[in-house]
Protein backbone atom coordinates (compact mmCIF):
# COMPACT_ATOMS: atom_id res chain seq x y z
CA UNK A 1 0.00 0.00 0.00
CA UNK A 2 1.22 3.29 -1.06
CA UNK A 3 2.25 5.56 2.19
CA UNK A 4 1.55 3.28 4.95
CA UNK A 5 4.32 3.88 6.33
CA UNK A 6 3.05 7.44 7.22
CA UNK A 7 1.33 5.81 10.23
CA UNK A 8 4.68 5.82 12.25
CA UNK A 9 3.46 5.14 15.69
CA UNK A 10 5.24 7.74 18.50
CA UNK A 11 5.91 7.40 21.88
CA UNK A 12 5.88 10.27 25.18
CA UNK A 13 9.21 11.71 26.05
CA UNK A 14 7.86 11.92 29.73
CA UNK A 15 10.83 9.22 30.65
CA UNK A 16 13.76 10.62 28.37
CA UNK A 17 15.29 11.67 31.30
CA UNK A 18 15.17 8.44 33.00
CA UNK A 19 16.13 6.69 29.66
CA UNK A 20 19.03 8.61 28.84
CA UNK A 21 20.87 8.37 31.83
CA UNK A 22 20.38 4.65 31.35
CA UNK A 23 21.16 4.90 27.56
CA UNK A 24 18.75 2.79 26.66
CA UNK A 25 15.99 5.40 24.72
CA UNK A 26 13.29 3.60 22.87
CA UNK A 27 12.98 4.43 19.00
CA UNK A 28 9.59 5.35 17.46
CA UNK A 29 7.80 2.34 16.13
CA UNK A 30 6.30 2.04 12.80
CA UNK A 31 3.06 -0.18 13.40
CA UNK A 32 1.68 -2.20 9.87
CA UNK A 33 -1.18 -4.34 10.43
CA UNK A 34 -2.30 -6.53 7.56
CA UNK A 35 -5.76 -8.11 8.03
CA UNK A 36 -8.05 -9.88 5.41
CA UNK A 37 -9.54 -7.92 2.48
CA UNK A 38 -12.83 -8.03 3.81
CA UNK A 39 -11.83 -6.67 7.20
CA UNK A 40 -14.46 -4.35 8.86
CA UNK A 41 -14.20 -2.84 11.78
CA UNK A 42 -16.27 -4.95 14.63
CA UNK A 43 -18.39 -2.78 16.31
CA UNK A 44 -17.09 -2.47 20.01
CA UNK A 45 -17.59 0.66 20.37
CA UNK A 46 -19.58 3.84 20.11
CA UNK A 47 -19.14 7.51 20.01
CA UNK A 48 -21.44 9.22 22.83
CA UNK A 49 -20.48 12.79 21.74
CA UNK A 50 -18.47 13.77 19.09
CA UNK A 51 -16.82 17.38 18.30
CA UNK A 52 -15.16 17.68 15.24
CA UNK A 53 -12.56 21.31 14.72
CA UNK A 54 -11.31 22.45 11.41
CA UNK A 55 -9.01 24.90 11.87
CA UNK A 56 -8.56 26.68 8.42
CA UNK A 57 -6.56 29.41 9.67
CA UNK A 58 -3.31 28.70 8.25
CA UNK A 59 -2.22 27.26 5.26
CA UNK A 60 -3.24 23.94 5.89
CA UNK A 61 -6.21 22.25 7.35
CA UNK A 62 -5.44 20.93 10.64
CA UNK A 63 -8.42 18.85 12.44
CA UNK A 64 -9.21 17.83 15.78
CA UNK A 65 -11.54 15.13 17.11
CA UNK A 66 -11.95 14.92 20.27
CA UNK A 67 -14.82 12.33 21.19
CA UNK A 68 -16.89 10.06 23.85
CA UNK A 69 -16.03 6.63 23.33
CA UNK A 70 -18.03 3.94 25.04
CA UNK A 71 -17.19 0.08 24.99
CA UNK A 72 -20.42 -1.70 24.04
CA UNK A 73 -18.89 -5.04 23.83
CA UNK A 74 -18.93 -7.85 26.42
CA UNK A 75 -15.30 -8.38 26.88
CA UNK A 76 -12.18 -5.50 27.36
CA UNK A 77 -11.61 -3.85 24.49
CA UNK A 78 -8.21 -2.00 23.32
CA UNK A 79 -8.26 -1.34 19.44
CA UNK A 80 -10.32 1.83 17.75
CA UNK A 81 -10.46 2.35 14.25
CA UNK A 82 -10.49 5.83 12.61
CA UNK A 83 -11.81 5.60 8.85
CA UNK A 84 -9.94 7.69 5.49
CA UNK A 85 -10.52 8.10 1.65
CA UNK A 86 -7.28 6.70 -0.13
CA UNK A 87 -6.86 10.34 -0.87
CA UNK A 88 -6.36 11.40 2.41
CA UNK A 89 -4.41 8.60 3.67
CA UNK A 90 -1.90 9.73 0.85
CA UNK A 91 -1.81 13.25 2.15
CA UNK A 92 -2.70 13.09 5.91
CA UNK A 93 0.17 14.36 8.44
CA UNK A 94 1.15 14.10 12.34
CA UNK A 95 -1.83 11.40 13.20
CA UNK A 96 -1.88 11.64 16.70
CA UNK A 97 -4.06 9.72 19.49
CA UNK A 98 -3.89 10.97 23.21
CA UNK A 99 -6.42 10.50 26.38
CA UNK A 100 -7.79 13.79 26.87
CA UNK A 101 -8.43 13.65 30.36
CA UNK A 102 -4.51 12.26 31.30
CA UNK A 103 -2.16 14.53 30.27
CA UNK A 104 0.75 13.26 31.56
CA UNK A 105 -0.07 9.47 29.48
CA UNK A 106 1.64 10.41 26.38
CA UNK A 107 0.21 9.06 22.98
CA UNK A 108 -1.34 6.09 21.82
CA UNK A 109 0.22 3.63 19.36
CA UNK A 110 -0.95 4.56 16.10
CA UNK A 111 -0.44 2.60 12.90
CA UNK A 112 -2.06 2.46 9.34
CA UNK A 113 -4.24 -1.02 8.36
CA UNK A 114 -3.47 -2.74 4.92
CA UNK A 115 -6.34 -5.12 4.19
CA UNK A 116 -7.70 -4.05 0.55
CA UNK A 117 -5.68 -1.77 -1.63
CA UNK A 118 -8.50 -1.33 -3.94
CA UNK A 119 -10.73 0.12 -1.35
CA UNK A 120 -11.61 3.79 -1.04
CA UNK A 121 -11.68 3.78 2.51
CA UNK A 122 -8.77 2.69 4.64
CA UNK A 123 -8.49 2.96 8.36
CA UNK A 124 -5.53 3.39 11.28
CA UNK A 125 -5.97 1.38 14.12
CA UNK A 126 -5.18 2.83 17.72
CA UNK A 127 -4.19 1.09 20.44
CA UNK A 128 -5.46 2.08 23.80
CA UNK A 129 -2.78 1.99 26.42
CA UNK A 130 -4.69 -0.08 28.61
CA UNK A 131 -8.18 -2.13 27.58
CA UNK A 132 -11.43 -0.57 27.65
CA UNK A 133 -13.91 -2.64 30.39
CA UNK A 134 -17.42 -2.87 29.38
CA UNK A 135 -18.98 0.22 29.63
CA UNK A 136 -16.48 2.02 30.67
CA UNK A 137 -15.78 5.27 28.85
CA UNK A 138 -12.96 7.14 27.46
CA UNK A 139 -12.11 10.53 25.66
CA UNK A 140 -9.76 10.55 22.97
CA UNK A 141 -8.50 13.87 21.27
CA UNK A 142 -7.11 12.20 17.88
CA UNK A 143 -5.26 15.40 15.67
CA UNK A 144 -3.48 15.58 12.38
CA UNK A 145 -3.55 17.71 9.36
CA UNK A 146 -3.53 16.82 5.44
CA UNK A 147 -1.22 18.42 2.80
CA UNK A 148 -2.25 19.90 -1.13
CA UNK A 149 -5.64 19.53 0.20
CA UNK A 150 -6.73 23.60 0.06
CA UNK A 151 -7.16 24.66 -3.72
CA UNK A 152 -7.62 28.58 -4.87
CA UNK A 153 -10.01 29.55 -6.72
CA UNK A 154 -9.70 31.07 -9.31
CA UNK A 155 -6.99 29.58 -9.85
CA UNK A 156 -4.93 32.70 -11.79
CA UNK A 157 -5.45 35.97 -9.67
CA UNK A 158 -3.74 39.47 -10.36
CA UNK A 159 -0.90 40.69 -8.22
CA UNK A 160 -3.07 43.23 -6.54
CA UNK A 161 -6.34 40.60 -6.20
CA UNK A 162 -7.27 38.45 -3.19
CA UNK A 163 -7.27 35.18 -3.08
CA UNK A 164 -10.03 32.47 -2.08
CA UNK A 165 -9.55 28.71 -1.48
CA UNK A 166 -11.77 25.65 -1.63
CA UNK A 167 -11.55 22.93 0.84
CA UNK A 168 -14.14 20.05 1.02
CA UNK A 169 -14.80 17.71 3.79
CA UNK A 170 -18.17 15.75 5.45
CA UNK A 171 -20.28 17.79 7.95
CA UNK A 172 -20.79 13.95 9.23
CA UNK A 173 -17.38 13.56 11.27
CA UNK A 174 -16.29 10.01 9.33
CA UNK A 175 -16.23 7.09 11.37
CA UNK A 176 -16.36 3.50 12.00
CA UNK A 177 -19.00 3.64 14.49
CA UNK A 178 -22.13 4.49 15.43
CA UNK A 179 -22.27 8.18 16.83
CA UNK A 180 -25.00 9.45 19.22
CA UNK A 181 -24.69 13.11 19.24
CA UNK A 182 -21.73 15.29 16.72
CA UNK A 183 -21.02 18.06 15.39
CA UNK A 184 -18.54 20.08 13.04
CA UNK A 185 -16.66 23.34 13.82
CA UNK A 186 -15.20 25.37 10.91
CA UNK A 187 -12.86 28.16 12.28
CA UNK A 188 -11.93 30.59 9.24
CA UNK A 189 -9.37 33.01 8.95
CA UNK A 190 -11.80 35.73 8.54
CA UNK A 191 -15.47 36.05 8.02
CA UNK A 192 -15.50 36.36 4.20
CA UNK A 193 -16.80 33.18 3.18
CA UNK A 194 -18.79 34.01 0.12
CA UNK A 195 -20.06 30.08 -0.70
CA UNK A 196 -20.74 27.17 1.60
CA UNK A 197 -22.41 24.19 1.53
CA UNK A 198 -26.03 24.47 3.81
CA UNK A 199 -27.12 21.22 5.00
CA UNK A 200 -30.58 21.08 6.32
CA UNK A 201 -30.45 17.88 8.50
CA UNK A 202 -29.96 18.11 12.81
CA UNK A 203 -31.46 20.41 14.78
CA UNK A 204 -31.62 23.71 12.82
CA UNK A 205 -30.48 24.49 9.54
CA UNK A 206 -26.64 24.55 9.06
CA UNK A 207 -23.96 25.94 9.67
CA UNK A 208 -24.82 28.50 12.39
CA UNK A 209 -22.61 31.12 11.66
CA UNK A 210 -20.57 33.06 14.84
CA UNK A 211 -18.32 35.65 12.82
CA UNK A 212 -15.45 33.48 11.65
CA UNK A 213 -16.61 30.35 12.87
CA UNK A 214 -19.16 28.32 11.38
CA UNK A 215 -21.19 24.80 13.39
CA UNK A 216 -22.94 22.49 11.31
CA UNK A 217 -24.93 20.22 13.60
CA UNK A 218 -25.05 18.93 16.49
CA UNK A 219 -26.49 15.58 14.11
CA UNK A 220 -28.00 12.95 16.18
CA UNK A 221 -27.68 9.09 15.58
CA UNK A 222 -25.66 9.39 12.78
CA UNK A 223 -24.55 5.50 11.57
CA UNK A 224 -21.00 4.18 10.91
CA UNK A 225 -19.76 5.30 7.71
CA UNK A 226 -22.26 8.31 6.97
CA UNK A 227 -21.05 11.53 5.33
CA UNK A 228 -22.70 14.75 4.32
CA UNK A 229 -20.05 16.47 1.56
CA UNK A 230 -19.53 20.04 2.66
CA UNK A 231 -17.96 22.89 0.14
CA UNK A 232 -16.60 25.95 1.37
CA UNK A 233 -14.66 29.06 -0.18
CA UNK A 234 -13.32 31.72 1.92
CA UNK A 235 -10.60 34.05 1.53
CA UNK A 236 -7.02 33.76 2.21
CA UNK A 237 -4.48 36.39 1.14
CA UNK A 238 -1.53 34.88 2.23
CA UNK A 239 1.00 32.16 0.48
CA UNK A 240 0.60 28.50 0.75
CA UNK A 241 4.47 27.66 1.88
CA UNK A 242 5.43 24.44 0.74
CA UNK A 243 8.24 22.56 1.46
CA UNK A 244 8.84 19.41 -0.85
CA UNK A 245 12.48 18.44 0.57
CA UNK A 246 13.87 19.90 3.80
CA UNK A 247 17.27 18.22 4.26
CA UNK A 248 18.64 19.21 7.75
CA UNK A 249 22.35 18.69 9.07
CA UNK A 250 23.19 18.52 12.72
CA UNK A 251 27.09 17.95 12.91
CA UNK A 252 28.71 17.50 16.08
CA UNK A 253 32.78 18.24 17.05
CA UNK A 254 34.07 17.36 20.46
CA UNK A 255 37.33 18.42 19.76
CA UNK A 256 35.72 22.04 18.71
CA UNK A 257 32.95 22.27 20.60
CA UNK A 258 30.65 23.55 18.05
CA UNK A 259 27.94 22.25 16.89
CA UNK A 260 26.95 23.07 13.21
CA UNK A 261 23.76 23.47 11.72
CA UNK A 262 22.58 23.36 8.04
CA UNK A 263 19.61 23.26 6.19
CA UNK A 264 18.86 22.98 2.21
CA UNK A 265 15.06 24.09 1.13
CA UNK A 266 13.39 22.97 -1.75
CA UNK A 267 10.56 25.81 -1.06
CA UNK A 268 7.20 26.46 -3.31
CA UNK A 269 4.24 28.68 -3.11
CA UNK A 270 1.02 26.94 -4.03
CA UNK A 271 -0.90 29.89 -3.83
CA UNK A 272 -3.44 31.39 -6.76
CA UNK A 273 -0.52 32.12 -9.94
CA UNK A 274 -0.75 35.72 -11.72
CA UNK A 275 -2.62 36.38 -14.68
CA UNK A 276 0.05 38.53 -16.10
CA UNK A 277 3.86 39.22 -15.73
CA UNK A 278 5.20 40.42 -12.46
CA UNK A 279 5.30 43.93 -12.19
CA UNK A 280 7.91 44.96 -10.22
CA UNK A 281 7.26 48.75 -10.11
CA UNK A 282 3.63 48.14 -8.87
CA UNK A 283 5.39 45.94 -6.32
CA UNK A 284 7.51 48.39 -5.11
CA UNK A 285 4.77 51.44 -5.24
CA UNK A 286 2.84 49.07 -3.15
CA UNK A 287 4.89 47.92 -0.15
CA UNK A 288 4.95 51.62 1.65
CA UNK A 289 1.19 50.54 2.67
CA UNK A 290 2.50 46.80 2.86
CA UNK A 291 -0.88 45.16 1.85
CA UNK A 292 -1.90 41.24 2.52
CA UNK A 293 -0.06 39.60 -0.92
CA UNK A 294 0.09 35.78 -1.61
CA UNK A 295 3.84 36.65 -2.42
CA UNK A 296 6.20 35.28 0.18
CA UNK A 297 8.32 38.28 1.43
CA UNK A 298 10.50 37.10 3.95
CA UNK A 299 11.15 34.01 6.27
CA UNK A 300 11.56 34.39 9.64
CA UNK A 301 14.10 31.41 11.61
CA UNK A 302 13.71 31.78 15.74
CA UNK A 303 17.24 29.62 16.07
CA UNK A 304 18.09 28.84 19.87
CA UNK A 305 19.78 31.46 21.69
CA UNK A 306 23.57 31.11 21.53
CA UNK A 307 23.09 30.34 17.63
CA UNK A 308 25.52 32.57 15.62
CA UNK A 309 27.21 32.92 12.97
CA UNK A 310 24.09 32.19 10.27
CA UNK A 311 24.75 32.13 6.59
CA UNK A 312 21.97 32.14 3.38
CA UNK A 313 22.92 31.46 -0.81
CA UNK A 314 20.79 30.27 -2.64
CA UNK A 315 21.47 28.46 -6.38
CA UNK A 316 23.70 32.10 -7.26
CA UNK A 317 25.18 32.65 -4.54
CA UNK A 318 25.40 34.41 -1.05
CA UNK A 319 22.02 36.53 -0.69
CA UNK A 320 22.99 39.86 1.42
CA UNK A 321 19.05 40.57 2.08
CA UNK A 322 19.38 38.83 5.47
CA UNK A 323 19.04 39.96 9.26
CA UNK A 324 20.14 38.43 12.74
CA UNK A 325 19.83 40.05 16.00
CA UNK A 326 20.89 37.57 18.79
CA UNK A 327 21.17 38.40 22.32
CA UNK A 328 20.67 36.97 25.86
CA UNK A 329 16.89 36.32 25.13
CA UNK A 330 16.56 35.46 21.61
CA UNK A 331 18.61 34.70 18.11
CA UNK A 332 16.31 35.50 15.18
CA UNK A 333 17.67 35.39 11.71
CA UNK A 334 15.25 37.23 9.51
CA UNK A 335 16.31 36.20 5.05
CA UNK A 336 14.18 38.22 2.42
CA UNK A 337 14.57 36.06 -1.02
CA UNK A 338 16.25 37.90 -4.14
CA UNK A 339 12.39 37.91 -5.07
CA UNK A 340 9.04 38.34 -4.18
CA UNK A 341 7.35 34.29 -4.11
CA UNK A 342 4.19 34.52 -5.78
CA UNK A 343 2.20 31.31 -6.86
CA UNK A 344 3.35 28.58 -8.86
CA UNK A 345 6.75 29.91 -8.29
CA UNK A 346 9.85 28.27 -6.24
CA UNK A 347 13.07 29.07 -4.46
CA UNK A 348 15.64 26.24 -3.60
CA UNK A 349 17.93 28.10 -1.15
CA UNK A 350 20.01 26.85 2.09
CA UNK A 351 20.52 28.50 5.49
CA UNK A 352 23.35 27.29 8.24
CA UNK A 353 24.58 28.63 11.77
CA UNK A 354 26.93 27.43 14.38
CA UNK A 355 26.22 26.64 17.93
CA UNK A 356 27.90 26.28 21.61
CA UNK A 357 27.78 22.24 21.83
CA UNK A 358 27.67 22.12 25.62
CA UNK A 359 24.44 23.93 25.58
CA UNK A 360 22.52 20.86 23.52
CA UNK A 361 25.30 17.94 24.83
CA UNK A 362 25.80 16.22 28.11
CA UNK A 363 28.16 13.18 29.48
CA UNK A 364 26.45 10.51 31.40
CA UNK A 365 27.71 10.28 34.94
CA UNK A 366 29.21 6.96 33.94
CA UNK A 367 30.73 5.02 31.45
CA UNK A 368 31.38 7.07 27.57
CA UNK A 369 27.59 7.63 26.75
CA UNK A 370 26.45 11.39 25.51
CA UNK A 371 23.17 12.81 25.68
CA UNK A 372 22.51 14.84 22.38
CA UNK A 373 19.50 17.12 22.80
CA UNK A 374 18.87 19.01 20.05
CA UNK A 375 15.50 20.02 17.99
CA UNK A 376 13.94 17.65 15.21
CA UNK A 377 12.62 20.52 13.17
CA UNK A 378 13.57 24.66 13.79
CA UNK A 379 12.88 26.48 10.56
CA UNK A 380 10.68 29.17 9.51
CA UNK A 381 8.36 30.13 11.83
CA UNK A 382 5.76 31.65 9.65
CA UNK A 383 1.66 33.26 10.40
CA UNK A 384 0.28 30.99 7.74
CA UNK A 385 2.15 28.39 8.22
CA UNK A 386 4.12 25.84 6.20
CA UNK A 387 4.26 22.49 5.67
CA UNK A 388 7.01 19.61 4.84
CA UNK A 389 6.16 16.65 2.39
CA UNK A 390 9.73 15.38 2.68
CA UNK A 391 12.51 15.49 6.10
CA UNK A 392 15.67 13.87 5.45
CA UNK A 393 18.00 14.50 8.80
CA UNK A 394 21.07 13.49 9.35
CA UNK A 395 22.66 13.79 12.67
CA UNK A 396 27.04 13.95 11.94
CA UNK A 397 28.92 12.36 14.94
CA UNK A 398 32.05 11.99 15.86
CA UNK A 399 34.18 9.69 14.07
CA UNK A 400 34.34 6.40 16.54
CA UNK A 401 30.68 7.12 18.31
CA UNK A 402 29.20 3.57 18.44
CA UNK A 403 25.87 2.35 20.13
CA UNK A 404 23.86 4.90 18.74
CA UNK A 405 20.22 5.17 19.86
CA UNK A 406 17.42 8.01 19.72
CA UNK A 407 13.73 9.29 20.46
CA UNK A 408 11.62 11.38 18.88
CA UNK A 409 7.80 12.25 18.91
CA UNK A 410 7.70 12.90 15.62
CA UNK A 411 6.49 10.24 12.97
CA UNK A 412 9.00 8.66 11.06
CA UNK A 413 9.34 6.48 7.89
CA UNK A 414 12.68 5.33 8.01
CA UNK A 415 16.05 5.26 9.99
CA UNK A 416 19.52 4.48 8.94
CA UNK A 417 23.04 4.49 10.49
CA UNK A 418 25.47 4.80 8.24
CA UNK A 419 29.22 6.59 7.80
CA UNK A 420 30.24 10.16 6.83
CA UNK A 421 33.81 11.21 5.58
CA UNK A 422 35.02 14.18 5.35
CA UNK A 423 39.07 15.68 6.12
CA UNK A 424 41.16 13.68 8.11
CA UNK A 425 39.08 11.38 8.82
CA UNK A 426 40.31 7.68 9.07
CA UNK A 427 37.17 5.09 8.50
CA UNK A 428 34.62 7.88 8.62
CA UNK A 429 32.02 9.54 10.83
CA UNK A 430 29.01 7.98 12.40
CA UNK A 431 25.86 9.59 10.55
CA UNK A 432 22.16 8.54 12.04
CA UNK A 433 19.83 9.65 9.02
CA UNK A 434 16.01 9.76 10.00
CA UNK A 435 12.80 10.71 7.31
CA UNK A 436 9.80 12.07 7.62
CA UNK A 437 7.06 12.52 5.16
CA UNK A 438 3.87 15.36 5.56
CA UNK A 439 4.92 17.10 8.58
CA UNK A 440 3.75 20.52 9.50
CA UNK A 441 5.43 23.28 11.58
CA UNK A 442 3.11 22.59 14.58
CA UNK A 443 6.10 19.92 15.27
CA UNK A 444 8.69 22.69 15.21
CA UNK A 445 11.32 22.25 17.84
CA UNK A 446 10.07 19.28 18.93
CA UNK A 447 12.92 17.58 20.33
CA UNK A 448 15.28 14.47 19.07
CA UNK A 449 17.82 12.83 21.60
CA UNK A 450 20.88 11.17 20.17
CA UNK A 451 22.62 8.57 22.47
CA UNK A 452 26.08 7.36 21.76
CA UNK A 453 29.36 5.85 23.47
CA UNK A 454 32.11 7.80 22.55
CA UNK A 455 35.74 6.19 23.70
CA UNK A 456 38.59 8.05 25.03
CA UNK A 457 40.52 5.98 22.28
CA UNK A 458 38.05 7.52 19.84
CA UNK A 459 38.66 10.81 20.88
CA UNK A 460 42.38 10.85 20.52
CA UNK A 461 42.23 9.22 16.76
CA UNK A 462 42.18 12.65 15.05
CA UNK A 463 45.04 14.33 16.89
CA UNK A 464 47.07 11.34 16.63
CA UNK A 465 46.53 10.89 13.17
CA UNK A 466 47.38 14.87 12.65
CA UNK A 467 50.64 14.43 14.46
CA UNK A 468 51.73 10.90 12.80
CA UNK A 469 50.98 12.97 9.36
CA UNK A 470 52.76 16.27 10.37
CA UNK A 471 55.57 14.04 11.59
CA UNK A 472 55.85 11.89 8.39
CA UNK A 473 55.60 14.67 6.22
CA UNK A 474 58.53 16.01 8.23
CA UNK A 475 60.44 13.14 8.11
CA UNK A 476 60.22 12.49 4.80
CA UNK A 477 61.23 16.25 4.03
CA UNK A 478 64.37 15.62 6.23
CA UNK A 479 64.97 12.20 4.61
CA UNK A 480 64.70 14.10 1.34
CA UNK A 481 67.42 16.79 2.43
CA UNK A 482 69.33 14.45 3.64
CA UNK A 483 69.44 13.04 0.24
CA UNK A 484 73.27 13.91 -1.25
CA UNK A 485 71.94 14.00 -5.22
CA UNK A 486 75.36 16.39 -6.43
CA UNK A 487 76.83 15.30 -9.42
CA UNK A 488 80.77 14.57 -8.70
CA UNK A 489 83.51 14.53 -11.33
CA UNK A 490 85.95 11.46 -11.97
CA UNK A 491 89.70 12.17 -9.76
Amino acid sequence: MRLLAIGAAVLSLASTALCAEKGNLTKPLTSRLILPSTFKPPQNFKNVNLVHIINLEKSYPKEQINVVVENIASTPQDEYYIPFTSQQMATIGGLEVKDKKNSDGGLFEVGAVEFDPESDTQFYRVRLAQPLAPKAQITLGISYSYLSALHPLPKHIAQQDSQFLVYEFSAYCPSAYVTTKQKTEVKFPSGNVPEYTIVAGGEVESPVKAGSKFTYGSFSEVPAGAVEPVKVRYEFTKPLIHISQLERDIEVSHWGGNLAFEERYTLHNHAANLTNQFNRVQWASQQYYNPPSTAIKELKFPLRVGSLDPYFTDVIGNVSTSRFRSNKREANLEIKPRYPIFGGWNYPFRVGWNADLKKFLRKLKTGDGYVLNVPFLEGPKQSEGMVYEHIELRVILPEGAVNVKYSTTVPLVSEEISLHRTFMDTTGRTALTLKAINIVDDFRDRELIVTYDYPLLAGLRKPLVIFITFFSLFAAAWGIGSLDVGIKGKK
